[in-house]
C-alpha cells in the first residue's frame, strides 16, 4: 500500500492541463487565472476625498473660510482653492487644485452664510492620493491565482472583464450499490438512502466544477459498465462511490481495465478511504471512492479535490492550524494514518467529535475540520499540538 502523499504525487503527475478560455469576469469565481493582469490606470485616478467634509489648505485651518462650491462624487471641481477658501466635498469626490487637507464635516461650524470655520484641534489630510493603491502598469493579479470574490473586485477595478482562465474539468458522479435508494424514497429492509451522490455533487459544485450526476447504478456489471462509459464520454473526470473494494459485487476495477484504463493504485494506507482507486487513459480519469460516506467525503477533500485543481494548473496550498488538544485521546489500531473530525472549543483548543467509523457521516455536520494521526501513533495528550485542517 502507498501513503496518501504518494497517491497524490502519482495522480498529480498524470494530470494534463485542461487548456485555457476567456470567461465573463462576473462568472469567474473559483477559476484559475491564466494570465497576469495589470492596472490600466492609476488607482485612485485622482486625489480623492476619504470623507464628507471641507477641502482647504492646511495653513488656513485656524481662520474663517469662504465656501466656493459643493463637490459631489462623480463631478469634477470647477474652482481651485486659494487662501482663506474651501469647498464642501463628498466622500469619493475629486479634491480641488490647491487643497491639501479635507477636514470632517463634523468639525465645521457655519458662522455666516457661505463662511465656515474648523472647530477641531488637528486633522489628518484625509485625502487618498492619486496612484497610492496602484500605478498604471502595476501587476494586479498573477497567473495561477484562484479567483475569489475579492479578486473579482480587482478585475472589475482595472477593466479586465474577460479574463483568460484555465478550463474547468467536467465531473461525472456515480453512486453504485443495489442497497441504495434515492433520498426521497423510504428504504425497505436492507436498503439505505444514497447520501454519497448528493454529497459529492455538493463538494464538486462548491469548488466550482461543472457536474453531471448519474444517480444510482445497481450492482450489475453490464449496467455499471454502461453508465461508466456514458460518463467517460460526457466528462473529463468520473468519480464513483462504492464498488471499488474486493467484494463479489465490486465490478468497478474490472470494468476500468476492460475500458483500457491504467489503474495506478487501488489502495491507500489511510483511514477512512483505504480502497481508493485512481486510473487514467490519456486525458480521461476515473476516481473510485469507497462506499462509506465519511470515506468518500474525506477522500474527495484530501485526494480528488487537489487532483481536479491540478487539471486547472493549480496546486492548492495545504492549510494546517497548529492547536492544542483539550483532552487525551487514544486509538486502538495504528496501522494506518487516520483522519478524525474535530471541533474548536471556547478556549481555542481541539476537541474530538464522537465518531463511530466511516459510515458515521453525521459526525461531520458540526466539525470545524479534521486532524490526521500518523500510522504508529496511539495517543494524543492534552495540550499536545496537532495540525487542524479546516473543512
Amino acid at each position: 500500500m502507498i501513503t496518501l502523499e504518494q497517491a497524490i504525487e502519482i495522480a498529480l503527475s498524470k494530470a494534463l492541463s485542461m487548456g485555457i478560455e476567456q470567461v465573463d469576469y462576473m462568472h469567474s469565481t473559483n477559476r484559475i487565472l491564466a494570465q497576469d493582469v495589470f492596472a490600466d490606470a492609476d488607482m485612485p485616478p485622482f486625489n480623492k476625498s476619504a470623507m464628507d467634509g471641507y477641502a482647504c489648505r492646511r495653513g488656513d485651518l485656524n481662520q474663517e473660510l469662504s465656501v466656493l462650491e459643493i463637490i459631489p462624487a462623480g463631478k469634477a471641481p470647477t474652482k481651485a482653492i486659494g487662501a482663506g477658501e474651501c469647498s464642501k466635498i463628498m466622500t469619493g469626490a475629486q479634491v480641488p487644485e490647491g487643497a491639501d487637507t479635507v477636514f470632517m464635516v463634523e468639525y465645521s461650524e457655519e458662522i455666516a452664510s457661505g463662511i465656515i470655520r474648523f472647530t477641531g484641534t488637528k486633522t489628518n489630510s484625509n485625502i487618498c492620493l492619486k496612484g497610492e493603491d496602484l500605478k498604471e502598469g502595476d501587476l494586479v493579479l498573477s497567473s495561477g491565482t484562484l479567483l475569489k470574490p475579492q479578486h473579482i473586485a480587482m478585475l472589475a477595478s482595472v477593466g479586465c472583464v474577460s479574463p483568460l482562465v484555465y478550463k474547468n474539468p467536467v465531473v461525472g458522479i456515480i453512486s453504485t450499490g443495489s442497497e441504495l435508494v434515492n433520498p426521497e424514497e423510504n428504504p425497505k429492509t436492507s436498503q439505505i438512502r444514497n447520501s454519497n451522490g448528493p454529497q459529492l455533487f455538493a463538494q464538486a459544485k462548491t469548488n466550482g466544477f461543472p457536474v453531471n450526476y448519474y444517480g444510482i447504478v445497481p450492482d450489475d456489471e453490464n449496467l455499471t459498465s454502461q453508465i461508466i462509459q456514458k460518463s467517460l464520454e460526457e466528462n473529463d473526470v468520473t468519480i464513483l462511490s462504492g464498488g471499488v473494494s474486493v467484494g463479489d459485487f465490486d465490478f468497478v476495477p474490472k470494468i476500468i481495465q476492460e475500458l483500457g484504463f491504467e489503474i495506478h493504485f487501488s489502495k491507500i494506507s489511510i483511514k477512512p478511504g483505504q480502497h481508493t482507486t485512481f486510473a487514467s487513459k490519456r486525458n480521461k480519469y476515473i476516481i473510485g471512492l469507497p462506499g462509506n460516506p465519511v470515506s468518500s467525503f474525506i477522500q474527495f477533500e484530501v485526494f480528488a479535490k487537489p487532483f481536479l485543481l491540478k487539471l486547472m494548473n493549480y496546486q492548492q496550498p495545504e492549510y494546517r492550524l497548529p492547536m492544542a488538544m483539550c483532552q487525551d485521546f487514544n486509538r486502538k489500531k495504528t496501522d494506518r494514518e487516520e483522519c478524525l473530525p474535530v471541533q474548536i472549543n471556547d478556549q481555542n483548543e481541539v476537541q474530538m467529535v464522537a465518531y463511530h467509523g466511516s459510515a458515521h457521516i453525521h459526525a461531520y455536520h458540526q466539525a470545524f475540520g479534521y486532524i490526521s494521526i500518523p500510522a504508529g501513533k496511539t495517543t494524543l495528550k492534552k495540550g499536545e499540538i496537532v495540525d487542524v485542517r479546516p473543512l
